[in-house]
């Protein structure tokens, strides 16, 4: 249902508001360079320090810029079920074609915890859902058992964007949830190989900075092209690298500000680059062509 390439785009601001002029132009060239969908308020959207108006309002724009052109799928997680439920409903009645919702954090829920979180969103809101595994940032792992459950009892429950960085987990899944659930990489560096065990796609970082190369590495690997899709891997893996040199989005911003793409502005508690990995980021984006 959910594949290729799919950013999870940037929330631009300016002077600590959210700059929407920028937002729609991103989203506008997001389309024309062949990204396959648009991930509004995830991590590199810096939703934890979104207000509620501004959450909305993100994922408003996004779906009014992307005018049904591609799926735009809301991150509207919380470790509060009763709050993403609000978010999920809002990106319903926006228009999303789904939403992306992040395991609990800070609470480290049980298993039968996230089922029941999971669960619970799904029968509330009937929209597609995509659960988001990322172990690193929310200190509970989904585990495949938990995920197979979901796929099964909640017909909503369509895929995973799976950050647990364990291509073994990832297999398991495949293996346990079937060829219909989509099963998503959240680490650009496994892209390529997740694809080659039945992933659909990535919901990418790395994106924001080169659309077009991302979305050909997926287009060239679905057509059979595996010589040139490991080419194209290859040719991005110091520039995905340098994209996490840093806390996320943080090296993002500052690449796109570099590159002229929106202003690298970023809210506390993340803050700017040091100047020695700045300098490294500088030199990756060199080295990629994409400034002088």
């Amino acid at each position: 249902m959910f594949r290729g390439s799919i950013v999870a785009v940037a929330t631009p601001f300016q002077n600590d508001q959210v700059d929407e002029k920028t937002l729609r132009k991103l989203v506008q060239w997001h389309i024309k360079q062949g990204t396959d969908g648009i991930v509004p308020c995830g991590t590199t959207g810096e939703s934890p320090t979104l207000s509620y108006k501004e959450h909305y309002r993100v994922i408003e724009i996004c779906i009014e810029e992307a005018k049904g052109k591609v799926p735009v799928i809301a991150g509207t997680g919380s470790n509060s079920t009763a709050e993403a439920i609000e978010l999920t409903q809002h990106a319903k009645e926006s228009g999303a074609d789904a939403a992306l919702i992040v395991s609990p954090y800070y609470n480290r829920p049980t298993q039968e915890g996230l089922y029941r979180h999971f669960k619970k969103i799904a029968d509330t809101v009937k929209i597609p859902i995509i659960v988001y595994n990322i172990a690193g940032r929310t200190a509970v792992n989904i585990e495949t058992s938990t995920l197979a459950r979901l796929a099964k009892d909640c017909k909503n429950i369509v895929g995973v964007k799976e950050a647990s960085g364990s291509l073994s987990q990832m297999m398991d899944v495949k293996a346990a949830c079937g060829d219909k659930f989509d099963l998503l990489s959240g680490d650009d560096v496994l892209t390529l190989p997740l694809m080659s065990i039945g992933g659909t796609g990535i919901i990418s970082v790395v994106a924001n900075i080169i659309p077009s190369d991302t979305a050909k590495m997926v287009q060239c690997f679905e057509k059979g092209d595996f010589a040139s899709a490991k080419k194209l891997h290859y040719k991005m893996l110091p520039l995905v690298k340098a994209m996490f040199i840093e806390t996320n989005p943080v090296p993002v911003k500052t690449a796109m500000g570099m590159m002229g793409l929106c202003s690298d502005e970023v809210r506390l508690p993340l803050c700017e680059m040091g100047a020695d990995n700045k300098e490294k980021l500088r030199q990756a984006l060199i080295n990629y062509g994409l400034i002088k």
